[in-house]
């Protein structure tokens, strides 16, 4: 599902974010990127939904290589890709059903279709129920549930999350991690930037390793 080929990632500054990085992670597969900051796991999420483009290197996400994706077409691919962020980027006045209807409705999404994915995707993060308070009213880990519903609502193939849990407490992050193994399982491939290595290891999914930009560890658990 992605791949990456002797990718390079070099900034302005003379900076090298990755280098020679290789990867490949299959259909429905959940992989944790860990290592120090720095180390390029963020930066090969950005890749991944066309926030930033290598400098050089392959990446083929869903055998669309992304070195073909034209400016104009980066919304349609990002509608296969969805994104969750450690600070939520939630619309924090607006209801929970604004926030996670709002790919849908930027995409021209008939209301009908609309209301029949966002129901599924609240009820996939156990929300249910919730759609008409304000994101200001939930807690952290609610807010971080919207986002991966709002994430999750376009039915992408692929799903990033950049330190999901880096602003939860540690009963809550768990709970966020468990959720991204259903999402998993549930057949969406998933890849997660984190430092909370303790959260992951229980969990028995893939983890890599990253240090200076390049792979120095591939392992389950």
């Amino acid at each position: 599902m992605i791949r990456f080929e002797h990718v390079e990632k070099r900034y302005v500054t003379g900076r090298a974010a990755l280098t020679n990085f290789d990867l490949e992670v299959g259909v429905g597969e959940l992989v944790f990127l860990t290592g120090p900051s720095g180390a390029g796991k963020s930066t090969a999420l950005k890749l991944v939904g066309l926030l930033e483009r290598p400098t050089g290197g392959r990446i083929v996400v869903g055998g669309i290589d992304l070195a073909q994706v034209e400016r104009q077409d980066v919304p349609a691919y990002r509608q296969r890709v969805g994104m969750v962020f450690q600070d939520h980027r939630l619309l924090l006045a607006r209801t929970v059903w604004d926030n996670v209807a709002l790919p849908l409705i930027v995409a021209g999404t008939p209301r009908r279709e609309l209301d029949t994915r966002l129901r599924a995707a609240l009820d996939q993060v156990g929300l249910h129920g919730h759609e008409q308070q304000r994101a200001l009213e939930l807690s952290g880990g609610e807010q971080q549930r919207v986002g991966i519903a709002r994430a999750l609502v376009a039915g992408p193939d692929v799903l990033i999350a950049d330190e999901p849990t880096g602003n939860l407490d540690p009963t809550l992050a768990l709970e966020i991690m468990r959720l991204l193994v259903a999402v998993a399982q549930a057949g969406v491939t998933v890849l997660v930037a984190s430092h909370d290595v303790h959260l992951i290891a229980p969990l028995g999914a893939r983890r890599l390793s990253l240090d200076a930009g390049r792979v120095v560890g591939d392992a389950v658990g």
